[in-house]
């Protein structure tokens, strides 16, 4: 009796591992790539790399992408991809190749009054430069947990104010296109943990105010900025519902809300893709 429940216990493991959710497939700029690696054999994953940056890659069982290939490549997609031109993923030594989808985003006009956050003086640049090389370490950091998380939770509740992908003007004059999902919340709200990470960094950052950056494996990591307060510091784990702190307007903001970013490969891609249906 007691063999056949541990018996039944692994199948039920079996099972879960096989029916682990994806992120929605989105192959435009800005989206997400599921490349089946077929013809690749291996009992452990490849090593998959697209643009210079290395790729998540997880078992394809129960996927309806490629039954007949073991491993899938989970690829975020610059917004600076053009859909003219062949995009190449490589896994080992075999060669991938896929088309993306043109998509076009709307534009966002917003009145910032502090004009140093449109203008930046010297001081200003040297101190953005060093906080984006820190933010850069972060986002191409990469641990191997256990398991690969493919699907969040909302990091906090409200209406989404600015979508991902926005071509923004502020003050007229424009600017990078929007790399998050803005979550309209009260000053004070609880930000959480969308998932299961470590933290990797956090800071008070010209442009994004307080933020703090977690490392989810295998090149995920995921963004959160303007907090009016840090309830964590960097080493800490967390995991689906933790308080990470509170949603404030610190940095370059028109008023109190949550800029959360998804980087995957270190590649900032459309929150929403991880979220379940």
């Amino acid at each position: 009796m007691q063999k056949l429940m541990i018996f039944i216990g692994l199948l039920f493991i079996s099972l879960t591992t096989y029916a682990q959710p994806l992120p929605q497939e989105s192959r435009v700029p800005g989206g997400i790539a599921i490349i089946p690696l077929t013809g690749i054999e291996s009992s452990t994953p490849p090593s998959a790399w697209y643009k210079g940056n290395r790729v998540m890659v997880i078992p394809s069982q129960g996927s309806t992408h490629a039954s007949e290939s073991a491993w899938l490549a989970i690829a975020g997609i610059p917004l600076s991809a053009k859909p003219n031109q062949k995009q190449h993923l490589r896994a080992n030594a075999t060669s991938f190749y896929f088309e993306i989808e043109d998509k076009e985003y709307k534009a966002q006009h917003l009145t910032v009054k502090n004009k140093r956050h449109v203008d930046p003086d010297p001081e200003d640049i040297k101190r953005w430069r060093t906080e984006k090389a820190k933010m850069v370490a972060a986002f191409k950091h990469w641990s191997e947990p256990t398991a690969a998380t493919t699907q969040f939770a909302l990091p906090a509740q409200g209406p989404y104010s600015s979508p991902f992908g926005l071509k923004r003007f502020f003050n007229k004059q424009p600017r990078n296109p929007h790399s998050g999902l803005d979550i309209a919340a009260p000053h004070g709200d609880p930000i959480v943990a969308p998932s299961q990470g470590t933290v990797v960094d956090t800071g008070n950052y010209f442009f994004n105010g307080n933020t703090v950056i977690l490392d989810h494996g295998f090149g995920l990591t995921t963004m959160y900025c303007h907090m009016s307060k840090i309830d964590v510091k960097i080493g800490d784990n967390v995991t689906t519902g933790d308080k990470l702190g509170e949603i404030g307007k610190t940095g370059r903001v028109t008023g109190p809300h949550l800029h959360w970013s998804v980087s995957l490969n270190n590649t900032r891609v459309d929150p929403t893709l991880f979220l379940a249906p």
